[in-house]
């Protein structure tokens, strides 16, 4: 069985820097594994520029041209498995997609504070708040319409660690009938995380790290008292649930795509741009 990580370094989508950092380091966080191949999506390193809002949507060519050399790549590659190292969270449509006609029956478990089901018409134009809802074939056309392996169904979604939503978003979920539990004080069962593996050949995870609750785990958005948003609020997971978490749905053996998107390492970057300063390191 053949596994490829995918070095994915978005932060357009976010429009946001650190999650290009974010993606590096997390490349060199996860466990060191030769036999897996690493593929790098070509993303341009952030540059300071201001992009363009079309359609709705921040950015939208870089956008669209890095999911499209995702797609190409993966296609190239031919994995049976996917690690996915973002960046932010708009990095699990091409693997996701791949990884959708790739095996047979296949559900998603969201693990997010956020159901990133957003659309252009909800006057937040970035695309990392879009991603799932693009998988389930709505929100903005040319995002859905890269998909070649087809829409993923309302029943094949699992939210853990999902937090408060939007109006948009609430109406977005009841209009595709996603099911889903609002968990700002339960989160959802292991039982039910393990009838929900059950009737899959297959499980792919995305696990955003802000479902962490920012005042334990602070390299993520709402650890950061300068970032809006959208307006939403961070997770309440601690690592340990989270890891307890995780090994559940690991023990199953059902697992062919896995994606940590939206590390936010505010610190390092500040380090990053002190030291660039440097003569020494210019030369």
């Amino acid at each position: 069985m053949k596994t490829v990580r995918l070095l994915y370094p978005d932060y357009l989508g976010g429009n946001l820097e650190e999650y290009y950092l974010g993606s590096s380091l997390m490349a060199h966080i996860i466990p060191e594994n030769p036999r897996q191949k690493l593929v790098r999506v070509e993303i341009a390193p952030p540059d300071g520029r201001e992009r363009t809002v079309s359609g709705g949507i921040y950015a939208r060519e870089e956008i669209i041209a890095g999911i499209k050399d995702a797609m190409v790549k993966l296609e190239s590659e031919s994995p049976d498995r996917i690690i996915t190292a973002g960046g932010d969270c708009l990095v699990s449509l091409a693997p996701f997609d791949y990884l959708h006609g790739k095996s047979g029956r296949t559900g998603i478990i969201w693990i997010d504070a956020h159901p990133d089901v957003s659309t252009p018409a909800d006057s937040y134009p970035n695309s990392h708040a879009m991603v799932l809802g693009s998988l389930l074939g709505g929100g903005d056309g040319e995002l859905s319409g890269l998909l070649r392996n087809g829409f993923f169904s309302s029943d094949e979604v699992l939210y853990v660690g999902l937090q408060g939503l939007h109006d948009y978003q609430a109406r977005f979920l009841d209009r595709a009938g996603v099911k889903y539990k609002i968990q700002d004080r339960d989160f959802v069962t292991d039982s039910e995380i393990l009838d929900f593996t059950g009737r899959f050949d297959s499980i792919l995870v995305h696990f955003d790290i802000d479902v962490l609750d920012e005042r334990t785990f602070h390299s993520t958005y709402f650890a950061n008292p300068e970032l809006s948003g959208d307006g939403s609020g961070g997770g309440r997971m601690t690592i340990d649930r989270l890891s307890g978490i995780l090994s559940l749905i690991s023990s199953t053996g059902k697992i062919t795509g896995l994606t940590i998107a939206e590390y936010l390492p505010f610190e390092e970057l500040r380090l990053r741009k002190m030291f660039s300063q440097m003569e020494i390191f210019r030369d």
